[in-house]
């Protein structure tokens, strides 16, 4: 769950205008370079009478992680979002430790 803003009245649910959430991400193993990361919205759980309005996309990206952020604007109300992700990039290769000088 990205956030979950409806139990207690957060801005993505009461706010109004641009609004903001991030949220960091580790990988459980370090990438050799930073990977290319896609970022989906997986479940959301939004106020059926005003405009739907969402961004989600991956920033930040390093070989160690990166942050999810999410951003909607104008009189949306978000009281749920869950996201999902996929990073793909070269790993390290135990050869890799191996230099000659």
């Amino acid at each position: 769950m990205l956030f979950s803003d409806y139990e207690d009245d957060g801005p993505m649910w009461t706010g109004q205008g641009p609004r903001e959430f991030r949220r960091p991400v580790t990988f459980s193993e370090v990438f050799a370079a930073p990977p290319s990361v896609q970022v989906s919205i997986a479940m959301w759980d939004m106020d059926n009478a005003r405009n739907q309005r969402a961004d989600i996309s991956a920033e930040e990206i390093t070989p160690e992680g990166f942050e999810i952020v999410f951003r909607t604007w104008g009189d949306t109300r978000v009281a749920r979002i869950r996201a999902a992700w996929t990073a793909i990039g070269p790993v390290p290769d135990s050869e890799d430790e191996w230099k000659l000088y």
